[in-house]
């Protein structure tokens, strides 16, 4: 990566092994888009969990011309998405976003606003039941942010990992997310009804 790296690890040791992790998965940042000014990674402790030692959260800013992409922020909903209690399991889990987070922007830059002819389709990634959300794998290979109460007919507890969907997606502070999000009806893929 030619771009300046700034790796601070905040109440914790610095480790050698957590830095070289984080070093290769930003010179992989450059694939997505060459033009990243800067990039500051932050990893620290939350001692939240008493019983189960630390989670860490990582927080990645990136300087790209016109704008300071962020991932890991300062909503505790957003804290959530990139904390984990494998040190490893939040780098990676961060640059997930912040490769999808470049990905939008170059596409915004472009001007890439893709025509559709109907709602998207996708199938749901990774769902959270007990924090209430979860995240669809778009067509396209990105993650749409989708909130229990935006799934049709109360279905969030019908949902899981592969479950097909279409989706009305926005643009959220955070991201794309998904506004609504219906299943897919036909049973397609192997899914039996429960």
């Amino acid at each position: 990566m030619k771009l300046p790296l700034q790796i601070t690890f905040r109440d914790m040791p610095p480790s050698e092994s957590v830095a070289r992790e984080v070093r290769e998965k930003a010179e992989k940042l450059d694939e997505v888009y060459e033009g990243i000014m800067g990039c500051r990674v932050a990893i620290e402790p939350e001692s939240r969990r008493r019983h189960q030692g630390n989670v860490y959260r990582v927080r990645i800013d990136m300087t790209v011309p016109g704008e300071e992409i962020v991932v890991g922020g300062e909503s505790a909903e957003e804290q959530h998405m990139h904390a984990h209690e494998d040190v490893y399991v939040a780098v990676h889990e961060a640059f997930d976003g912040a490769r999808r987070l470049l990905r939008e922007y170059v596409a915004k830059q472009r001007g890439d606003v893709k025509t559709r002819v109907g709602p998207p389709h996708g199938k749901v990634a990774r769902i959270f039941p007990e924090s209430g959300y979860g995240f669809l794998e778009a067509e396209d290979g990105y993650d749409v942010y989708f909130h229990k109460n935006s799934v049709l007919n109360n279905g969030f507890t019908r949902l899981a990992v592969g479950t097909e969907v279409r989706y009305e997606e926005e643009l959220g502070e955070k991201g794309p997310q998904a506004s609504t999000v219906a299943i897919v009806g036909k049973g397609g893929h192997g899914h039996r009804a429960a």
